[in-house]
């Protein structure tokens, strides 16, 4: 990685890219540092060091926004609205027969998808942002809330939730036609990233803690730090893991030259859906806790103990969220990859799988290999959002670190890697001229 960085370095046009996603990435930064007008910002900073525990969504995109959200800034929504938006517009891909054919029709087909989800990600900012105006005067921390200055401050507040993540929309756009590329997700990789400062932190305190007398912490805290890195190393080796079904295409004489013979692969990857899984498993349970963050509860009564079921460190929420994370694995690759349209398409091109007739034997030998690939990836995907929230469960610690953030770290470098290698063979390849 560090030789790929050193090279793309001494190429002046890739050099240029470089510096400016880092001075998009500086004013994106630089956004989550200033403040809304009209909202006292220690009134949501204590009200989210007190929730965040509880496994809420609230705190969730608190960690996506890289904790704009509890300073109250201008990018404290950031790209959640267009998570979102993207989400549900490839799911309608599949159901709407209109978006599946745009989807099909190229370069020009995904530009039209790609702004119908820039303005579905503004209408559900718009929504957003007014579900937490109401919350945020709910907590009193809303400056002006009656006449006409409690209108103008909600319309202030709400316009400038939603200016922000146009804005940091279009700065993803920028580093995505003048930068290295990937600019949504390296918008959400700085905003991660941010977070290490505080987790870095929270770990020293537990050092002190050690200091006065509390010598566990002596075994716990290099035991995460090698579970951290032992977790990268098993993302990395998990992300570029991949089965290949072997293609063998055809001779076939057009004219007076021959065509096809030769032999190739279809790559399946591990891990085909990313990050998918998680953030939709992540969002399910943290319906309850969010809705607890809102009501008062008597203490040992019902909904007390209903709510510490679905606590972040409870057992309960470990396992419904290793399961829902394997379900909807398996739902995410099915709307994504279909083995019959795949068979098809070797037929077309007289191509087939080595011992396997084509048509629909094809189509039933790709779907049992996605299959038993998708169940691979499930448990990688479970193990990985899971053992952070067992080892804080086990020691008591609380250090921040989340397997969907350590996914979404690893996996935009490795993007962003892979990205500067492909620039950097365009500008080595000598061309047929020379």
């Amino acid at each position: 990685m560090f030789d790929t960085l050193k090279n793309a370095w001494k190429v002046a046009d890739i050099r240029k890219k470089i510096l400016f996603t880092a001075l998009i990435l500086i004013i994106f930064r630089i956004g989550s540092a200033i403040p809304v007008p009209f909202l006292d910002a220690t009134v949501m900073k204590s009200w989210m060091s007190s929730t965040m525990e509880d496994g809420n969504l609230i705190g969730y995109i608190d960690v996506l926004t890289g904790g704009a959200f509890s300073n109250a800034t201008v990018f404290a929504l950031s790209i959640s609205p267009y998570i979102t938006s993207s989400i549900v517009i490839q799911l309608l891909t599949i159901a709407i027969p209109a978006l599946e054919r745009m989807a099909k029709e190229g370069e020009e087909g995904r530009r039209r998808i790609n702004k119908i989800t820039r303005y579905a990600a503004i209408a559900l900012g718009l929504l957003q942002a007014s579900a937490y105006y109401i919350m945020l005067r709910n907590m009193n921390a809303i400056t002006y809330t009656s006449g006409f200055s409690g209108v103008f401050s909600a319309i202030v507040i709400i316009l400038t939730f939603v200016g922000g993540t146009a804005l940091i929309i279009w700065l993803g756009d920028q580093i995505d036609s003048k930068g290295i590329g990937n600019g949504i997700s390296m918008l959400l990789f700085a905003g991660i990233l941010s977070r290490g400062p505080a987790a870095a932190s929270k770990l020293w305190v537990y050092i002190q803690r050690a200091n006065n007398g509390e010598t566990q912490f002596y075994f716990l805290v290099p035991a995460v730090l090698i579970l951290f890195v032992v977790i990268i190393g098993f993302i990395v080796l998990m992300t570029n893991a991949e089965r290949r079904i072997p293609v063998q295409y055809a001779k076939r004489v057009v004219g007076r030259k021959m065509y096809g013979g030769q032999s190739t692969h279809i790559p399946i990857k591990v891990n085909m859906s990313g990050v998918m899984p998680i953030i939709f498993a992540s969002s399910l349970l943290a319906i309850p806790g969010t809705i607890g963050a809102f009501v008062t509860v008597t203490p040992n009564g019902f909904w007390d103990k209903f709510f510490k079921l679905f606590s972040y460190q409870s057992g309960l929420y470990a396992l419904l969220y290793f399961l829902l994370i394997i379900a909807f694995n398996y739902f995410y690759v099915a709307i994504q990859y279909n083995p019959i349209e795949m068979a098809n398409n070797l037929q077309k091109n007289n191509g087939t799988i080595p011992g396997i007739r084509p048509g629909r034997p094809t189509s039933e030998f790709i779907s049992k290999v996605i299959s038993k690939i998708t169940l691979v990836g499930a448990l990688f995907l479970g193990a990985v959002a899971t053992v952070p929230i067992l080892l804080s469960s086990l020691s008591g610690m609380n250090i921040s670190l989340g397997g969907t953030s350590i996914l979404i770290v690893v996996g935009v470098a490795l993007d962003t890697m892979r990205q500067m290698e492909s620039l950097m063979m365009m500008r080595h390849y000598k061309g047929f001229l020379e």
